[in-house]
């Protein structure tokens, strides 16, 4: 079908079916060409059905298309980068590798489709036990954690060998991360964006990471991490506001196998506020000179260690 039947057929305005095609990240189609199936006409039915239940207002309709678009578009390079790799190792042909994917293709929509419900049942508990307004925001620690000497290092990699190194740290990170309770937010090559409810076990995230990158036997790259705790701003799977910020700064003047906390960390952490050397269960905080940082002129800052390092 061309682009005009596809609106027509959905019920859906030609210009607006136009707008949610460009905001999928697809390519703009002439009115003429025939590039559309019934799987489309379907695509904009749904989504004009989520708009008249008020499950997706117009307004953010463009936000949610661009996050969904974002998601899967990278989700598809990595499986079709995937097969390509197996099918280039085995060495198959054609017709095995159609055979293959044709196999492969309907588990992995499955999986999916299992992992997207077991973090929506997730996600709703959570909402359902904090009081998070969509105004408001929520208290949440937020966390980078950063590779040291990421630009040197990736120079001396070839493709595969990067690519090798970024997800085994991606992955370590995340595993941290759950482990103690924690979300990823979003994995940007060099750097991890997680949250967690408790501050403290944001630094024992940390802590660990840390501690791991400074260790030669271990074969975790070197980091350093910022947490600030304060009020969020939860939309589409992203963090937003201040803090997130704040977080961003800490972690950019952190040292090399250090982790820095925000004035928040501080006071949820230290029960009588002393300015110096403060210790919180087995964690010191020692605050750092005030420094200068783009939006932050004096940013308060805490050196988190171990008591005991």
């Amino acid at each position: 079908m061309t682009r005009l039947e596809v609106a027509e057929r959905s019920g859906v305005d030609a210009e607006v079916s136009e707008i949610l095609w460009r905001l999928l990240g697809f390519p703009t189609a002439a009115d003429s060409d025939v590039a559309f199936t019934a799987a489309d006409v379907e695509a904009l039915r749904l989504s004009a059905e989520l708009m008249e239940l008020g499950i997706v207002s117009p307004e953010s309709q463009a936000a949610l298309v661009r996050t969904l678009a974002r998601s899967f578009a990278r989700l598809a390079e990595w499986q079709t980068r995937l097969l390509t790799e197996i099918g280039e190792a085995d060495e198959i042909d054609d017709d095995e590798y159609v055979a293959l994917t044709a196999q492969v293709v309907p588990r992995i929509e499955k999986l999916q489709n299992y992992i997207w419900r077991r973090h929506l049942a997730s996600a709703s508990a959570s909402l359902l036990t904090t009081e998070d307004s969509a105004a408001g925001g929520v208290e949440l620690a937020v966390c980078f954690v950063d590779i040291v000497g990421y630009t040197s290092r990736s120079k001396e990699l070839d493709e595969t060998e990067l690519i090798e190194w970024v997800e085994q740290f991606e992955a370590e990170a995340t595993g941290v991360v759950v482990d103690h309770g924690g979300q990823v937010i979003k994995t940007i090559g060099d750097e991890v964006l997680y949250v967690v409810e408790d501050p403290r076990q944001a630094a024992e995230v940390g802590l660990i990471l840390t501690v791991r990158g400074s260790d030669e036997s271990d074969s975790f790259p070197a980091v350093r991490v910022g947490i600030a705790y304060g009020n969020v701003v939860r939309r589409l799977g992203d963090v937003f506001g201040p803090t997130v910020n704040i977080a961003a700064r800490l972690t950019s003047i952190a040292r090399p196998g250090t982790v820095i906390g925000n004035q928040g960390v501080h006071d949820l952490l230290c029960s009588d506020h002393a300015p110096e050397g403060t210790r919180a269960d087995d964690l010191t905080l020692r605050r750092l000179p005030r420094m200068s940082v783009k939006g932050y002129s004096r940013l308060e800052s805490w050196a988190v260690r171990r008591a005991h390092s």
